[in-house]
C-alpha cells in the first residue's frame, strides 16, 4: 500500500515538474523569438484596451490560466493587466431545489485587457489553444465602450432614480424576472439591497444597479 502511495506521489511530482519545465521553455521561446527592438514595437497606441481572443472550444479556462502564468513568470503585469472569461449565473429549479449555475456567455472566446506590442501579441497569439485575435490579421481591434459594458466586462457608473421602499423589477442576474422591495441603496458600490418573495418567503438579495428597473 505504501509503495502504491509513493508511486502516485512520484507520478504527480513528475507531472508537475514537466508542466513547469514546459512553461519555462515556452517563456524562453517567447523571449528569444522577439528581439529587444521588435519587443518594443507598438501595434496599438500604447494604452491598455480590451481585446477579444478566439480559442478552441473548451480551451477558454486553459488559455486564461496559461496566459496568467506566463505574465507572472515574465513580469508583464503592466502590459497584460487582466484575462476574463465572460460568464453569467442562472437559477435552475428542480424538484423544488434551487441551484445557481454558471455558464460562459461567449464560448470559444477570452477577453484580455492589454497594451499591444510585438511581445504581448506574440505571447498571447502563441498560447496553446489560441487561434487568433479578433481583428484584421496581426492588427487586433479593441472593444468599444458600449461592447465592454454589454459584455459585462467593466461597469459604468449609473445614476439610478429609486428610493428605499420602491418596487423594482430584476432585469438581469440570477433573480431576473422577479420583483423586489428596495431596502437600502449603495451608490458607491452600485448595489441595491432588496427583499424578494420566493417560494412563499422573503429572500434578501444584493442586486447591481444595471440589473434593476424601477416600476412606473
Amino acid at each position: 500500500m505504501a509503495d502504491m502511495v509513493n508511486m502516485e506521489d512520484m507520478t504527480n511530482a513528475a507531472e508537475t515538474a514537466a508542466a513547469e519545465e514546459a512553461e519555462e521553455k515556452a517563456a524562453r521561446e517567447v523571449r528569444t523569438s522577439v528581439s529587444p527592438l521588435e519587443g518594443e514595437g507598438l501595434r496599438g497606441d500604447g494604452t491598455a484596451k480590451w481585446y477579444v481572443v478566439h480559442t478552441y472550444s473548451g480551451y477558454e479556462n486553459k488559455v486564461k490560466t496559461s496566459i496568467e502564468r506566463m505574465v507572472e513568470y515574465r513580469g508583464m503585469q503592466d502590459l497584460i493587466l487582466e484575462v476574463v472569461i465572460p460568464t453569467e449565473e442562472r437559477i435552475e429549479i428542480k424538484d423544488g431545489v434551487k441551484k445557481v449555475k454558471t455558464r460562459k456567455l461567449y464560448p470559444g472566446y477570452v477577453v484580455i485587457k492589454m497594451i499591444v506590442n510585438n511581445e504581448t501579441w506574440y505571447l498571447v497569439r502563441n498560447t496553446e489553444g489560441v487561434t487568433g485575435f479578433v481583428g484584421h490579421g496581426s492588427d487586433p481591434i479593441p472593444l468599444t465602450k458600449e461592447e465592454i459594458v454589454r459584455m459585462g466586462i467593466e461597469k459604468l457608473k449609473i445614476d439610478l432614480d429609486i428610493e428605499v421602499g420602491d418596487t423594482v423589477r430584476i432585469i438581469g442576474g440570477v433573480f431576473e424576472g422577479q420583483l423586489g422591495i428596495v431596502e437600502a441603496i449603495n451608490p458607491e458600490k452600485q448595489i441595491v439591497k432588496t427583499r424578494i418573495s420566493m417560494f412563499g418567503r422573503d429572500t434578501p438579495a444584493e442586486i447591481e444597479f444595471s440589473q434593476v428597473s424601477k416600476l412606473k
